[in-house]
């Protein structure tokens, strides 16, 4: 399938959506149909598939970014076919299932927004001070500093490999908390150092960033938690669609889809299936979709993203 690029005219959006065109041609297959938004951000995507419904169909957009539900809520002012929700997109098949409402597509955008990761203040970046907070909604959880600060080294070097998959881990973790004992880490530079002190590489920092980020929002077991509940409030022929950007997450969203379409979940030395399962979905994009160089060459942040697609049977 071909798409037409749609990268251009982002001068006036804080981020650039990745994908657009194709999000909106797999996600919606009924013009007068409703969807959701899992991760409406700044409402690009959301944009797209509004532009492609009907005056009947309907969005439901879920966001934790109190800035990006106030960006939107301006954005969208008189939209009525969008409901903007402050809520994790774990949270939504409670939501939808308590008003008894089924969705014709769900989509997942699992990538930080430009606009937090270019606002020191949030604590995503490694090239910028600020406070070392990384949450998505700074009045839930606990931010970045406490769990450096507080967790055994054994639990930071734990997070580090298994969420950003760094070999130095141990050292790295050994190297925070010899520094906690004198002071407090507070800031992203602070963090930034320690991890030089180890290993003067980029993608080093890049990974423990997006180890402690991934720990502090919890967000491979909100990942599943979505998952589960999309294919739950699917109508049949409904569409999930999922755009990762590391391999963690395209891990989990792979082995989901696929345990979804088989029909059988029996150990392999058993031969004759008993476990009498039902094909759930089936998979629309056997290999991901990932951007053009066109798009990438206009939004490098779009370089590492995967799109993937299955339908509800």
């Amino acid at each position: 399938m071909r798409f037409t690029s749609e990268v251009a005219n982002y001068e006036n959006q804080p981020h650039q959506p990745v994908l657009c065109a194709e999000t909106a041609t797999y996600l919606v297959t009924i013009s007068d149909g409703l969807y959701i938004d899992g991760t409406l951000g700044f409402g690009g995507h959301t944009q797209q598939i509004l532009n492609r419904l009907g005056a009947d169909g309907k969005i439901f957009g879920f966001d934790l970014d109190p800035e990006a539900i106030s960006y939107c809520r301006q954005r969208f002012r008189g939209e009525s076919r969008l409901r903007i929700i402050q809520e994790s997109f774990r949270e939504l098949d409670q939501m939808m299932q308590a008003q008894n409402i089924f969705a014709n597509g769900v989509l997942l955008d699992l990538g930080l927004s430009s606009l937090q990761i270019d606002n020191p203040q949030k604590g995503f970046s490694f090239s910028c001070d600020g406070p070392l907070d990384m949450r998505f909604n700074p009045k839930r959880g606990i931010p970045a500093a406490d769990l450096l600060n507080t967790f055994r080294e054994s639990e930071i070097a734990d997070i580090i490999y298994q969420y950003g998959e760094e070999r130095r881990s141990r050292q790295i973790a050994k190297r925070i908390v010899k520094y906690r004992r004198n002071k407090k880490i507070s800031t992203t530079t602070e963090l930034v150092n320690i991890i030089h002190s180890v290993s003067g590489h980029i993608k080093t920092v890049a990974r423990v960033f997006q180890a402690i980020r991934i720990a502090v929002n919890d967000e491979l077991n909100a990942l599943k938690d979505a998952l589960i509940g999309s294919q739950s409030i699917l109508s049949s022929g409904g569409r999930l669609v999922v755009i990762s950007y590391h391999s963690l997450e395209d891990r989990i969203v792979k082995r989901f889809i696929q345990n979804a379409e088989s029909t059988c979940v029996c150990p392999p030395l058993i031969p004759i299936c008993q476990c009498n399962k039902q094909q759930e979905m089936k998979v629309i994009t056997r290999k991901p979709i990932t951007p053009s160089g066109e798009e990438i060459s206009k939004n490098p942040r779009a370089r590492s993203a995967k799109m993937r697609v299955a339908e509800k049977v």
